[in-house]
């Protein structure tokens, strides 16, 4: 395994998207705790979007108009959804300081969010085969998924430990927290609004 492959998954990983939006505002709303477990689901979707694409299915996915559509506009709504949860607070999604939801729910939470992406295993389709030696089996490209796989979950994590060490200065702040919230549930919706405009 190259250090070019492991230089791009960073960069990948660490680009601001659904999982890194959810990770820090789980983590602002319940701390570092529930920032874990956000992590923890985000992480458990991207593998299960990986063992599609090495399965084969993405494949079938992106020949069946139908199924892509119907999948990413579940996405679509599931994401404007969290986007009205964080601006007005409700249920679990509240970014302010309180009990923090079960862990069960935010990861369940995580994977939901990132597994009505239907980008994501064609992404590991087009993705990994360019790091594969020629001539490479099976065993390489587990290698290189169970590489990626750790680095999604390291590079969430980091992102919960950076948003918990300044979640008190935040939230001490009400105007700050008005627009933290306004800042998740806009990054939401236009994440939500970019998958609307996705194409298989």
């Amino acid at each position: 395994m190259s250090w070019d492959y492991l230089l791009t998954v960073f960069i990948v990983c660490a680009a601001p998207g659904v999982g890194v939006v959810y990770t820090l505002s789980s983590t602002l709303g319940g701390g570092i705790s529930a920032g874990f477990w956000a992590s923890v689901g985000c992480t458990i979707a991207t593998v299960l979007h990986m063992l599609v694409a090495m399965a084969g299915l993405a494949a079938v996915l992106h020949t069946s108009a139908v199924l892509f559509q119907v999948i990413k506009f579940a996405g679509v709504a599931y994401l404007l959804w969290m986007a009205w949860g964080v601006l007005h607070g409700t249920g679990g999604l509240d970014v302010r300081p309180g009990v923090p939801a079960p862990a069960s729910r935010l990861v369940g939470r995580g994977i939901m969010l990132n597994l009505l992406n239907p980008k994501l295993p064609m992404f590991f389709m087009a993705f990994l085969p360019q790091f594969l030696p020629q001539g490479a089996g099976t065993a390489a490209l587990v290698e290189l998924g169970l590489a990626f796989t750790l680095m999604t979950f390291a590079v969430f994590l980091l992102y919960a430990v950076l948003a918990a060490s300044g979640r008190n200065a935040i939230l001490a702040s009400e105007r700050a927290m008005g627009w933290i919230r306004r800042a998740f549930a806009a990054s939401f919706a236009l994440l939500g609004l970019k998958l609307a405009v996705a194409r298989a």
